[in-house]
């Protein structure tokens, strides 16, 4: 072991030590879509979204326990997963405030094939999903979602959208973004 400059503060892991510790951990953001048996939409901010496995497709997201949400998905077994444009700040502080009214402030439409809310202006992509199960842990419920459909935008690139330190960013530069299905690009000189 070598010395080091750097200070380090512990604290005990309970609420606010975990908040801070996960705060310091950037992330993208989603919205997570569903449609409930009536056919009405609910939806959330998520960044607690991460790939499980490439054969079959399969992602899991983080709900909270008891969200309109997490009940909607859990009855009709489907759900989207909307990854969020820079741009896209607006809609993630509107889906993350509990707004009632949050799916008649931002344009979304459902294609044919669609398990859940497609945000059309808010992303960059998004995956439609069939939940593959669910478990609780403590008060969020970890939904895994078998992906069946992907659509990526054609427009313009955008680079995602980002939360992390308790705020939303951007991508660091719009060429550091790759295409969907490439590698990011060698940085110049290294080709």
């Amino acid at each position: 072991m070598t010395g080091s400059d750097t200070a380090t503060q512990d604290t005990t892991a309970g609420e606010e030590g975990f908040r801070a510790l996960m705060s310091l951990f950037p992330t993208g953001v989603a919205v997570i879509g569903a449609l409930d048996r009536a056919g009405r939409p609910w939806g959330m901010t998520c960044s607690s979204l991460c790939s499980v496995s490439l054969s079959p497709p399969t992602l899991l997201v983080c709900v909270r326990s008891g969200s309109p949400t997490l009940d909607a998905l859990e009855s009709t077994g489907a759900f989207s997963v909307n990854l969020l444009h820079h741009s896209a700040r607006d809609v993630a502080e509107l889906f993350a405030s509990g707004d009632p009214d949050r799916f008649r402030r931002t344009a979304w439409h459902l294609p044919g094939t669609a398990a859940g809310p497609h945000l059309r202006d808010a992303a960059h992509a998004v995956g439609d999903c069939r939940v593959d199960s669910v478990r609780q842990v403590g008060d969020h419920t970890v939904v895994f979602g078998r992906v069946t459909r992907v659509s990526v935008g054609t427009g313009p690139a955008r680079a995602p959208l980002l939360y992390g330190l308790r705020r939303y960013a951007a991508w660091p530069s719009a060429s550091s973004v790759a295409e969907p299905g490439r590698s990011r690009p060698a940085p110049a000189g290294e080709e």
